[in-house]
């Protein structure tokens, strides 16, 4: 049983969190050489790549766009793709997989989502930063769990698994909030489109086709719909992610079966050297075999595993170098007294750690869930405190939320100051409630 836990949950699980640790690091190291070429003397250069026009043609219609939106909205309509496959692999079999384990995260997402959302609207309510009530509610999952695998295995895994839960739910309602709240006007003849591609995803998934390559032109399809619809081009990716199969082409005992066959011929053909045919045959069991092994895999497993080091390594880093530049022309005081950045650096420090914190402690007191295994209260409450990293998905928002460039400006330094000290903060709290090491959820295993 421990096994089989261990290889359909949790070992994902490990190979995600290393790959977004290393991320983490990596999106901290780019945004930091976008915030030094945005405030260095070369500060025209970075605008004017940003800004720079880049067209693709597809038959007769032609796409122009600045790098920048060609990055927000066609790349980052990949990085909501993978997002989505996480998501739903997490529903199937995953933290999210059961009502009793999914119970915890969502009370702690739910908290953290409208904690911050209120307090950011306390301080802009009735001004034109009314519209970025929905920056500060997103967890940022690379830089989070980059800050946790500092501690190693003084954290419990099972806080690790918390997190992870925690932001996949958060994305969830990061992706509804601009599905419903950030699109103004909506040209129905695309949405008609769009309507019709998704439809089309949909039965195909139910009439079990496995082909990989359909599901990505009917994708594509998608985005261009939307990217035309004014809904933001990205949910293209969320929509699409959901209907890809969860299913294989081949069973286990197939594979077993056959190989065991194939297997057997090889051996067969071992014995048969001189023979001129031999080598023509084994070539053609070893192709077979390959078939098979591509086959019996999960698609959605498969395509996670091929497109997360792309996101991870290129996609969010691009996004960062193209958002997170933001020139220093105004000082502290001036940022901490606009009501924007105050507004996204309280909703961020404070409201997220509170919301998250107060949904868990409110389940777990009602006695519907429980701490996570190995866990303290006061790592619990780190925890929630790195829950304030926000970066990716709030600057994403904040494109959406402002045009004016003085609140785009106070908003991306909210985001980077309150998602810095929400960090430290974080750090400090789980450093002194970790004195030594701690029991990890399952041992373990390479």
């Amino acid at each position: 049983m421990e096994n089989s836990l261990y290889v359909h949950i949790f070992r994902p699980f490990r190979k995600f969190i290393r790959r977004e640790e290393f991320g983490g690091v990596l999106l901290l190291v780019v945004t930091l050489i976008a915030l030094a070429w945005a405030n260095s003397p070369w500060y025209d250069s970075y605008d004017k790549l940003r800004q720079m026009e880049v067209a693709l043609s597809i038959g007769s219609v032609v796409f122009s766009y600045p790098i920048l939106q060609w990055i927000n909205d066609g790349l980052m309509a990949i990085f909501f793709f993978v997002i989505g496959l996480e998501i739903k692999r997490e529903f199937l079999a995953g933290a999210l997989s059961s009502l009793r384990q999914a119970s915890l995260p969502i009370a702690a997402a739910v908290g953290g989502m409208i904690v911050p959302a209120v307090i950011y609207t306390l301080f802009n309510y009735g001004t034109a930063g009314s519209r970025g009530w929905g920056i500060p509610i997103a967890t940022d999952i690379a830089f989070a769990l980059a800050a946790l695998s500092l501690f190693g295995t003084r954290i419990p895994f099972s806080l690790k698994v918390f997190l992870t839960a925690v932001a996949v739910v958060d994305d969830i309602g990061a992706v509804a909030v601009i599905a419903f709240c950030y699109t103004t006007e909506i040209a129905w003849s695309g949405l008609l489109s769009g309507t019709v591609f998704f439809l089309m995803l949909i039965a195909f998934n139910h009439m079990g086709a496995k082909n990989i390559t359909l599901f990505a032109i009917l994708g594509i399809g998608l985005w261009v719909s939307l990217l035309d619809s004014g809904i933001h081009a990205t949910i293209a990716g969320i929509l699409t992610a959901f209907t890809i199969p969860v299913k294989n082409k081949f069973s286990t005992r197939y594979f077993l079966m056959h190989n065991k066959r194939f297997m057997n011929e090889l051996s067969r053909l071992d014995s048969l050297r001189d023979d001129p045919l031999s080598d023509r045959r084994r070539h053609s069991i070893l192709s077979e075999i390959e078939t098979i092994c591509k086959n019996v895999e999960s698609p959605l497993i498969s395509i996670v595993q091929k497109f997360h080091p792309w996101v991870t390594y290129l996609i969010v880093p691009l996004f960062a170098l193209a958002n997170a530049g933001i020139h220093l022309d105004a000082g502290p005081c001036v940022i901490a007294g606009h009501p924007v950045s105050i507004g996204i650096m309280c909703g961020l420090f404070f409201g997220k750690q509170a919301g998250i914190f107060l949904g868990a402690w409110l389940l777990i007191k009602l006695g519907w869930s429980s701490l996570p295994y190995g866990a303290s209260w006061r790592q619990l409450y780190g925890v929630s405190w790195l829950g304030g990293i926000g970066f990716t998905m709030s600057l994403l928002i904040t494109n959406l939320s402002f045009t004016e460039a003085s609140n785009l400006y106070f908003s991306k330094a909210g985001i980077l100051t309150a998602s810095l000290s929400a960090a430290i903060m974080g750090w400090i709290i789980l450093w002194i409630s970790t004195p030594g090491e701690t029991v990890p959820l399952i041992r373990e295993r390479e």
